[in-house]
């Protein structure tokens, strides 16, 4: 029996080809995705599914061989080719059907994936059918299908997505902005010229810098993973040569949006985190926001001194959908900037954050700062993510605990290890994707974060 761990993640497939998988593969996923999630209508007549992908090289074979294995299972398939991660979901939530999305989001040129979806863009995850689906591919026993073969159909909807986006947050009275968009040779090079430019819609008041916006899936100009501040460092000079009034840059699907002030600075996504929090709680009164546990201890107070109600979870796409799903959440932020709109069912979408940054400075007078609309939503002092390889994960989160715990430090353990202070916080947990062990720490000044940080790397480097 072969093993796939390295392969199917926490919450999605991901892995290089051809050295981890292949069409071969890709194929056995389709058919599991369908029998795993019982897509075939109960009569046994096709059930329906809809497969995109972005513009890695190797996309259009997997997405071939995916096709191929679901209509052998009797399913048919909307293939609306390329498209964003947040098309895919769009396009799910519309046509109410189950989705598959491959991309290897903002990994490097060798790697590509699949992020799957139930109808409505409702998550598969680990405890929601992507286990199932690896137990079954592992087992090497692929049910056979005796019944016909579904169909292919090929349709755009770009064009729906953006009208659909624009609708949600209107942009066509917002006063004139300069905008540097960097979309990292993505899919933001194909839906910001449709959402935000004029291609499919009339033109909005935006004076739009476009940067590497050529699909190209070798990323030749940098890696297409905004986290990653060395990836901002073009924008963030472009901003500034132009005198633009804000910087947007989206990574390589496109479902996530990172912010860059009219100063060049970054903007921690739990700062826009919170600025989405309060424009969506000027709409909803007294609702519930979603936040992960690594985002600042700045987006629970501003909820909850808006009169809404925070609510904390882990890390990961498929478990804040599923709590905005219990909850009845009307947003959800995380600090890799994922932001998640219960107007876009539950899902994730770098564009709708952005349209929500723009409409906010839009909103203003003439000649307000991007930087003086964010001001009243940053409070803390945050170290970003900092990944370090260790040898032992666990025996490393262990030691840092029991060190916690003897100098009486309050802890929980909802997603690695968070630890508690009078004024700071600082989690640790092993990545979902990589070999690695993440940290984030925060405090209310600069010298005490550092502090922290510092404390806690060099306990990882001891052990």
């Amino acid at each position: 029996m072969r093993d796939l761990s390295a392969l199917i993640k926490a919450y999605d497939i991901r892995g290089v080809v051809p050295e981890q998988w292949g069409p071969e593969l890709a194929r056995e996923v389709g058919v599991a995705f369908v029998e795993v999630l019982g897509i075939r209508s109960a009569d046994g007549g096709a059930g329906k599914i809809v497969v995109g992908h972005d513009m890695r090289p190797t996309g259009p074979d997997l997405v071939a061989a995916f096709i191929d294995g679901a209509t052998s299972a009797g399913v048919d398939v909307v293939n609306i080719g390329l498209c964003s991660t947040d098309g895919l979901y769009f396009a799910s939530g519309t046509l109410d059907i189950p989705g598959a999305m491959f991309t290897a989001s903002h990994n490097p040129a060798e790697y590509n994936g699949i992020k799957l979806c139930r109808a409505g863009a409702a998550p598969v995850g680990q405890d929601s059918g992507l286990a199932a689906i690896r137990t079954l591919l592992e087992s090497e026993s692929l049910p056979h299908h005796d019944g016909p073969h579904g169909s292919v159909t090929h349709v755009d909807m770009l064009a729906d997505y953006a009208l659909f986006l624009r609708k949600l947050v209107p942009l066509e009275n917002g006063r004139p902005l300069k905008v540097v968009i960097d979309t990292g040779n993505g899919m933001g090079g194909f839906t910001v010229p449709a959402v935000l430019g004029d291609d499919v819609l009339p033109a909005l008041p935006l004076d739009i810098d476009a940067m590497y916006f050529e699909l190209d899936g070798t990323f030749p100009n940098h890696e297409a993973n905004p986290i990653d501040p060395e990836n901002l460092r073009d924008l963030q000079k472009r901003v500034l040569e132009v005198g633009a009034d804000i910087g947007l840059a989206f990574d390589g699907d496109a479902d996530r949006c990172f912010v860059v002030d009219n100063n060049g600075e970054i903007v921690d996504p739990s700062t826009l985190t919170a600025l989405i929090a309060s424009r969506e709680l000027a709409k909803v009164p007294g609702a519930t926001i979603i936040h992960n546990l690594i985002t600042s201890k700045a987006v629970p107070e501003i909820v909850t001194e808006l009169g809404g109600t925070p609510v904390r979870t882990r890390v990961g796409h498929s478990f804040i959908k599923a709590k905005m799903a219990e909850s009845g959440a009307i947003f959800g932020g995380e600090h890799s900037g994922h932001f998640y709109f219960r107007e876009f069912w539950n899902a994730d979408s770098g564009m709708l954050a952005a349209m929500h940054a723009l409409a906010a400075l839009g909103e203003t007078a003439e000649g307000t700062k991007l930087s003086d609309v964010l001001s009243p939503f940053v409070r803390y002092v945050a170290s970003g993510e900092i990944n370090t390889t260790v040898s032992d994960a666990q025996a490393v989160i262990a030691k840092i605990r029991d060190a916690a715990i003897a100098n009486g430090l309050a802890t929980d353990e909802l997603d690695g290890l968070t630890v508690s202070g009078q004024d700071f916080w600082y989690n640790v947990r092993p990545s979902n994707t990589e070999p690695l062990l993440r940290l984030n720490c925060e405090s209310s000044t600069a010298a005490g974060m550092e502090s922290i940080r510092d404390s806690i790397l060099s306990q990882m480097k001891d052990a």
